[in-house]
């Protein structure tokens, strides 16, 4: 049961991050986008993964970490393409 309620609340985390990816490559700005707050979820997934690495708990949920990590390491690029945009408008 436990494991249950761990993929889901990884699913209603990682539902969040999609829709944030297309938002953030449809604005074609930074702006409003914290780098602090990306770095922080990227840690706390990779938490997730070591913690599931050391138990030895490979299984579905440890698979929902990985999508959420991959995800968040999108918008992570997105946010540097962006940042680079935005001071690309700025310098013209």
């Amino acid at each position: 049961m436990q494991q249950f309620f761990e993929a889901l609340m990884l699913l209603c985390f990682g539902l969040s991050w999609p829709v944030n990816l297309v938002k953030s490559i449809k604005a074609r700005t930074a702006k409003n986008t914290s780098l602090f707050f990306i770095i922080l979820i990227l840690t706390g997934y990779i938490a997730g993964i070591i913690s599931k690495l050391i138990s030895k708990t490979i299984n579905y949920v440890f698979c929902l970490y990985v999508i959420n990590l991959v995800v968040v390491f999108a918008n992570l690029i997105v946010y540097f393409l962006n940042k680079k945009l935005d001071e690309n408008s700025a310098n013209n």
